[in-house]
């Protein structure tokens, strides 16, 4: 008798075994949220390194390992911009598909566009492991790949073979952009970017400068004026020189550790030489006073929510500089549709994600993107573009800008244009209140009072 109840009992625990391992097997197929965010990203996170984590993703997303996406965008989420349409605005930024291995699998979690990249003229290996950090208790990472790269041969090569495929998806709203950088031992700069340009230009819908990653010596030299200035002049000359009907958006990816200085000049510069587009912003080298993480004290690059703050307000202030003239994507703490909208709102035209996935897993894109889609409409939107800017156009807006912890309230009063007499008010502790601000009289900026309709 105890011998067929402890049979029984096997049977019993294999049956349940087999149940929850085929539970657990559809949640993470169907892409399901909420076991993403809450059981398997937790886990996966304990048992596997950061690198490693990334290596084994951009792999298994390689080998066409993606959760079923059943989600279709609707027309609210469509933009116009750069002379291309994108599906949907949130795309998967430079630095996961570094080498182009993964970007049809990328498509098909949702993302509206793909940045591949940076890619280097040689192979390089980058810097020494270990050199990616996640910070759990701040929902951060910190990295120091240091522009590790397969060059520009290897991921031609690759991006070649599905260029027909690329065509046809970039027809269907899903652009493809390939991010440029310099070798780490190089001695002309400028060379290098033109290489890219030459090498990647026929086979990408827009190329990005890359002159601010922090983990590259020298390179946020190059987001200096006459730096600048020198190198996109050169960039553009070669990018005009390309065959093909299209003129290829160029865009440039700034820092979010500027000056206020450091972005009048960069303003000057793209505007000057009619740029395509800004990317803001990179990772920072910055680390609040809010970090709780033990790793926080690690070199490099400081992304995902820490960032959030910092580079929404610098998106603000570029689209201010730039009189909402250039385009902007902004990235940084991208991980729910309100993140999305924040910056959408502050002057950016498309996002773009990348610490979300580490701590959220492939179904935060459709999450970001049904989320936005609901905000849009609850606050009266009707799409993606109505609302980009908004916050320059109520009184309401410039008050939540001043109050992000990670501005300066004197250099935002710089970047708004505001009269120098209004600045005391703007430096109180109490912050701003509505119908208080005096734009310059040579501002193009709308005028702002109480009679302001606020969404």
């Amino acid at each position: 008798m105890a011998a067929q109840l402890k049979e029984r009992l096997k049977d019993a625990v294999k049956i349940l075994g087999c149940g929850s391992a085929l539970f657990l097997g559809y949640l993470t197929v169907s892409g399901d949220e909420r076991f993403y965010a809450s059981a398997l990203m937790p886990v996966l996170q304990k048992l596997i390194g950061a690198e490693t984590a990334h290596v084994m993703a951009v792999r298994l997303l390689s080998l066409g390992l993606v959760p079923r996406n059943r989600y279709q965008d609707p027309a609210s989420l469509e933009v116009n911009v750069m002379g291309q349409r994108f599906r949907n605005p949130v795309g998967i930024a430079a630095g996961f598909d570094k080498h182009g291995e993964a970007v049809d699998a990328l498509y098909r979690l949702g993302f509206g566009f793909v940045e591949v990249g940076t890619v280097t003229p040689k192979p390089q290996e980058g810097n020494p492991k270990p050199r990616v950090f996640r910070l759990e208790a701040d929902q951060a990472v910190i990295n120091r790949y240091g522009f590790n790269s397969c060059g520009l041969l290897a991921v031609q090569e690759r991006l070649k073979a599905r260029a027909c495929v690329q065509s046809e998806l970039t027809r269907a709203g899903t652009p493809l952009g390939i991010n440029l950088g310099k070798n780490k031992l190089s001695t002309d700069a400028a060379a290098d970017y033109l290489e890219g340009v030459r090498t990647l230009g026929p086979l990408a819908d827009y190329l990005v400068v890359n002159v601010s990653s922090p983990n590259t010596p020298g390179l946020r030299n190059l987001q200096g004026k006459e730096e600048l200035r020198h190198l996109l002049e050169k960039v553009l000359k070669e990018r005009d020189s390309l065959k093909g009907t299209n003129r290829l958006p160029v865009m440039v990816k700034i820092a979010p550790d500027l000056s206020q200085q450091d972005k009048q000049d960069i303003a000057e510069v793209i505007t000057e030489l009619g740029l395509d587009g800004l990317i803001v912003s990179n990772t920072t080298v910055s680390r609040p006073e809010t970090l709780q993480d033990p790793k926080k004290k690690e070199t490099g690059g400081l992304s995902g929510q820490p960032l959030k703050e910092l580079s929404t307000c610098v998106v603000w202030e570029m689209y201010t500089l730039t009189k909402g003239k250039v385009p902007i994507i902004g990235v940084g703490g991208v991980a729910s549709g309100q993140d999305a909208l924040d910056k959408i709102r502050a002057g950016a035209s498309l996002v773009q994600l990348y610490t979300a996935l580490v701590y959220q897993g492939p179904p935060v894109v459709n999450k970001i993107k049904r989320e936005l889609h609901e905000l849009l409409m609850e606050q009266g939107f009707t799409s993606v573009s109505e609302a980009v800017g908004a916050d320059h156009r109520t009184s309401e807006g410039v008050s939540v800008f001043l109050a992000l912890a990670a501005c300066d309230r004197r250099a935002a009063a710089d970047a708004l244009q505001i009269d120098p007499g209004v600045h005391q008010l703007l430096s109180s502790s109490t912050g701003p209140r509505l119908g208080h601000f005096v734009p310059k009289q040579d501002s193009q900026i709308e005028p702002l009072s109480t009679e302001t309709a606020i969404r």
